[in-house]
């Protein structure tokens, strides 16, 4: 007995505390140590608040070594060391959520990618958290299912393939864009791109409310409600579909069938690139620059709010703006059921909103990447060696870990 006790000791190191304020070197990577922590069955504790949303990882020998490989930083602590945290964190605006589960995480793309990047594809790659890819096919046969995290990449669900006809209608890549969506569409038995991502969209939905996790980013976000608000309405003009677009489709609108969003108005000019009024770049273009577009991330409770306050994690609560197809959501064309996780004060524009719905949750991240203000097709990558401190992607990193915590079961 003195013997397995002995082997024991020499096996169990200090636990480690991967601090996640102003001194972490790396903020992206350390959300990729904490996921490989869980995957490797570590007792992985978030402490909430504490120290811009510090990790706990019980510490063996291989967790620090990992840690050193990846460039994270970390902090050795006693048991003591950690008891006397959670005592301090009981009188403060703090908590621990435990992270039980490694999130099987897919991305919504398509095989043949548009020539610009996805922050989310980057985040996860940079990270080192592993996911899959799944497309329109995949969707519809119930693929979903295998997942407890779903991104959708930058997708126009209504058909109107990004509204890019006006600026690229005639570029080789909008051409063969359109051509492979109108043959899958064909292989897959709907005769227009529009109501095949109209069904799409109504699968993911059903994702959602069956307990699954959605994040979306900028197109994805407000034609994903629009989709499922002209179900069974033509909103496309005949360059995008063929045919004419319905007058009357404005009034034909089905509100109740969206997640996010209420009353807006359709913008149906094709040559006008925008969707809708819910998005706000224009106004944020004309107002803002990048020297001085900022959104705040509001202070949730720890103990009360678990879920907001797990999505805004960050060492800091002003966040670089950043712009997009749909770079921002106007606050009074949200649903009350949403909650406002970031905003620009005394403002209508809101960037960053999450919500439930049935069983699952949803969140909405407004503009197309943190560290590029205005990203253009056949724009390069960004490199995120350059932003490893990046609180704009910590957001996204902050969504990706949610689906681990136990909190996911319970409703705010």
């Amino acid at each position: 007995m003195l013997f397995i006790l002995i082997l024991v000791s020499l096996a169990k190191a200090d636990d480690i505390l991967i601090p996640m304020d102003y001194s972490q070197t790396d903020h992206l990577k350390a959300y990729g140590m904490a996921y490989w922590a869980i995957e490797k069955k570590a007792e992985v504790d978030w402490l909430l608040n504490y120290r811009g949303g510090s990790f706990r990882i019980e510490g063996y020998e291989n967790i620090i070594n990992e840690a050193l490989v990846r460039g994270v930083s970390y902090e050795i602590i006693s048991d003591v060391d950690y008891a006397g945290i959670l005592n301090e964190m009981s009188n403060s605006n703090t908590d621990v959520v435990k992270l039980e589960k490694a999130p099987k995480v897919a991305v919504y793309t398509p095989q043949g990618k548009f020539p610009w990047d996805d922050a989310v594809t980057l985040a996860l790659t940079y990270a080192e958290i592993p996911y899959e890819t799944v497309w329109d096919k995949e969707v519809l046969r119930g693929d979903l299912a295998k997942y407890d995290w779903l991104h959708l990449h930058h997708e126009d669900f209504t058909g109107q393939y990004g509204k890019f006809y006006a600026s690229h209608g005639s570029s080789e890549w909008y051409i063969d864009q359109m051509i492979r969506q109108e043959k899958e569409a064909r292989d897959l038995g709907y005769a227009k791109v529009s109501k095949l991502k109209l069904a799409v969209a109504i699968k993911i939905k059903q994702f959602v409310m069956d307990g699954g996790f959605m994040f979306a980013m900028c197109s994805a976000t407000d034609t994903f409600d629009i989709a499922l608000a002209a179900a069974g309405t033509d909103i496309c003009e005949s360059v995008f579909d063929g045919d004419p677009a319905d007058p009357d489709a404005q009034s034909k609108l089905k509100y109740d069938h969206c997640i996010a969003f209420k009353d807006f108005r359709l913008e149906m000019n094709p040559f006008v690139y925008e969707h809708s009024d819910i998005d706000l770049s224009e106004e944020i273009s004309i107002t803002a620059d990048e020297n001085n577009d900022y959104f705040t991330l509001f202070d949730f409770s720890a103990k009360f709010d678990p879920i907001p306050c797990i999505l805004t994690q960050n060492h800091t609560r002003l966040v670089k703006g950043f712009m997009g197809q749909a770079t921002a959501f106007k606050r009074s064309l949200i649903k009350p059921s949403s909650i406002i996780l970031g905003e620009v004060q005394n403002s209508e524009i809101v960037k960053y909103l999450y919500a439930p719905v049935g069983r699952g949750f949803f969140t909405y991240y407004g503009g197309h990447d943190p560290e590029d203000y205005k990203h253009f097709v056949m724009d390069p990558p960004t490199e995120l060696e350059l932003h490893k401190n990046s609180p704009g992607y910590r957001l996204i990193l902050n969504n990706i870990l949610f689906p681990a915590t136990n909190k996911k079961k319970q409703k705010t």
